[in-house]
């Protein structure tokens, strides 16, 4: 049993361990980070921000966006019904007219 599954935990052991070891070596490697006021500063194309960088959305964007998705994809879905409307068959009518009401 361990001559089946024995290949697949020694990439399981491998990809466990390799980005843990490669980001242990990367540091050694980088150059120190000493935090000032300037350094930790937000950066906006060398104007001094105004405010916070993290201003909050109302919930009309959220719900606006939520809409645009749910739309795209039945657009999405309708689009290939459409090519072939006029050679739908009474089953396909009853099909769409069933997905449409769920």
């Amino acid at each position: 049993m361990l001559d089946q599954y024995g290949p697949i935990l020694i990439f399981i052991a491998i990809a466990a361990i390799f980005p843990p070891a490669l980001l242990w070596i990367a540091k050694f490697f980088r150059p120190s980070f000493k935090p000032t006021a300037e350094k930790v500063m937000p950066y906006e194309c060398g104007v001094t921000p105004e405010s916070d960088a993290r201003g909050r959305y109302a919930v009309r964007f959220y719900v606006v966006a939520i809409l645009f998705v749910v739309f795209e994809v039945e657009t999405v879905f309708l689009y290939p019904w459409a090519v072939q409307f006029q050679v739908l068959d009474c089953w396909a009518w009853l099909r769409c007219s069933c997905s449409w009401g769920s």
